[in-house]
């Protein structure tokens, strides 16, 4: 096994650690401090000259986790998973971007696919995306998910719901309960991940669909483009929604201004809910969601074009507008996430792991006062995109890569 050997001074202590493809161990330094002395991770020259709204929005200090831990690669055999959540009894519902949804155990095999998904679009960054079971999935045996579904005039984020059945071989009664529209005929920015809130009802994100055309429809209220959505399980508006009985808003939206949301989670001791989307040309955000606020695509922006153009107004301010409490320029294309709140790692608790996509890695974020302290990056020698991250039931860490493998992420 190739080794490297890591020095690293903290303080008047001296700790070696060493790293090979599946395992990493490093030394903690100001771990829970804005002021760590190591440096940002992020050494990549910024796509803009665009300037921080407060100190710590982006680039904070490095920090690296003192235990000793390891990603174990437990299948490879998936094809383009998407999103991955626990079920009751420690195992996994994976659904794979073509359409297809699976059972994974804990030790990584995979059922055969379950029968009665609704066709998908699969088409560009469409396909079968993010899942939950219900809370009460022991007694009800239901599971939500979203999907890009295929209309008559395009496609759009859908949310279905299904009975798994007693032989976990089928979906039983599926029913669409929520269409984000306007259809579109395009094949990005479908948003996608699903949760649920303390009161049984879902929060789903959608995109605003990538084009020029559509964006602005992210900042209107009478779409359901670029949100994050708060509905029951029967796909209703839920009552005390922010726009309720508001002429020309949809009750339904909780939160707007959003490009394409990835990622969602609620904090474990707040209960706030936390979203991580997509900027273009840098601008990645990591917003603290509140109810009715308007977060600003694509009026305020810290990215560009991918042409190098400027968007919009090129500004990145303005009144009435939501700051992200965290970005980042180059991007590292931040999907699926969740808060830590296992035992196996002390000092993970509470902090937020994100999965990155062109970044190739695991992002680890420190939070204190709704502000972020400290940024690690996990897995960063696997050269894999981390599409989805949860927390499985023996307290370890599960994710899924667009290159098809799940690993669990625990103390070596």
């Amino acid at each position: 096994m190739t080794k490297r050997i890591l020095v690293v001074m903290a303080g008047a202590a001296l700790a070696l650690a060493s790293c090979d493809k599946k395992t990493e161990t490093t030394e903690q330094t100001g771990a829970t401090s804005g002021d760590s002395t190591i440096a940002p991770v992020e050494t990549k020259e910024p796509n803009s000259a665009y300037k921080p709204a407060f100190a710590g929005q982006t680039r904070i200090g490095g920090i690296k986790s003192s235990t000793a831990y390891e990603g174990k690669v437990l299948s490879s055999n998936l094809k383009s998973p998407w999103g991955i959540t626990s079920l009751p009894d420690g195992r996994f519902l994976v659904t794979e971007k073509g359409g297809t949804l699976r059972i994974v155990t804990p030790d990584g095999k995979l059922s055969e696919p379950i029968a009665g998904i609704p066709a998908v679009d699969s088409d560009g960054q469409g396909g079968l995306l993010g899942i939950r079971p219900d809370p009460a999935f022991d007694q009800n045996r239901m599971v939500y998910w979203v999907f890009s579904e295929p209309r008559p005039d395009g496609n759009l984020t859908a949310v279905a719901k299904g009975k798994l059945s007693a032989d976990e071989k089928r979906m039983e009664g599926v029913t669409v309960i929520y269409r984000a529209t306007p259809a579109y005929k395009g094949n990005l920015h479908y948003g996608g991940r699903i949760v649920f809130d303390k009161d049984g009802n879902l929060l789903v994100s959608t995109g605003e669909r990538s084009d020029k055309v559509t964006r602005p429809q992210a900042q209107d209220l009478n779409s359901g483009l670029g949100k994050v959505v708060r509905i029951t399980t029967d796909g209703k508006p839920v009552s005390g929604n922010p726009f309720e009985g508001k002429a020309g808003a949809r009750p339904e939206i909780y939160s707007y201004g959003h490009r394409n949301v990835q990622g969602l989670a609620f904090h474990p001791e707040t209960g706030d809910l936390w979203e991580n989307e997509f900027g273009p040309r840098g601008g990645d955000e990591l917003n603290r969601i509140e109810a009715g606020k308007n977060y600003g695509w694509p009026t305020i922006t810290y990215g560009i074009e991918y042409s190098g153009d400027k968007i919009g107004q090129a500004i990145q301010q303005k009144e009435g507008l939501e700051q992200p409490v965290y970005y980042w320029d180059p991007v590292v294309s931040p999907s699926g996430m969740t808060f830590y709140t296992g035992d196996l790692i002390p000092e993970w608790k509470n902090n937020l792991f994100i999965g990155s996509l062109s970044g190739m890695h695991i992002v680890r974020l420190v939070i204190e006062n709704n502000k972020v302290v400290g940024e690690e990056r996990l897995l960063a020698d696997e050269q894999q995109r981390f599409r989805d991250v949860t927390q499985g039931k023996d307290g370890a860490l599960y994710a899924v890569t667009d290159q098809g493998r799940l690993y669990r992420i625990s103390k070596k």
